[in-house]
């Protein structure tokens, strides 16, 4: 599904001469294309999936965030305005990320549904959220909220 809204966009930005388009939905595609190439050897020759494919998409907005605290301590805000841009068109890809309160009640039911009890549980939560939420959640917060409820 998400290969499909790609590659209409991509064609939509070649009609409308949306450079800055066409090339991160370029490099979206090249990403997932290494992607399915990594996993061939594990018996994926159909290409990763769409919960794949969202994971992917939120690395390269977090990437570009990373990137985009850099360049302000750089004062560089020219390659600050782009990297913004990127994430903006990578985000149309995206559902909607849930809120931190969403988030509170996802992690919540997560850890009583795996029987999470210690910070020796934090993979499985991880593991399950991941599995239910991939590109709805922001595991980065996730993960925060997870250590402070098992600690």
């Amino acid at each position: 599904m998400i290969r499909e809204q790609l590659k209409k966009a991509l064609i939509d930005a070649l009609k409308n001469k949306e450079e800055k388009k066409t090339a991160t939905i370029r490099l979206i595609n090249a990403a997932i294309k290494d992607k399915d190439i990594e996993a061939r050897p594990k018996g994926i020759t159909d290409g990763i999936d769409d919960n794949a494919i969202l994971s992917l998409l939120q690395g390269m907005v977090k990437q570009r965030k990373e990137s985009i605290e850099m360049y302000k301590q750089g004062n560089r805000s020219d390659l600050v305005e782009a990297e913004q841009a990127e994430i903006d068109i990578i985000n149309q890809f995206l559902p909607q990320q849930m809120s931190e309160e969403e988030t509170k009640t996802a992690i919540s039911t997560v850890i009583q549904s795996v029987g999470a009890t210690s910070i020796k549980d934090m993979g499985k939560v991880m593991a399950a959220l991941k599995a239910q939420y991939a590109g709805k959640m922001d595991f980065a917060l996730a993960s925060q909220q997870i250590k402070a409820l098992l600690s």
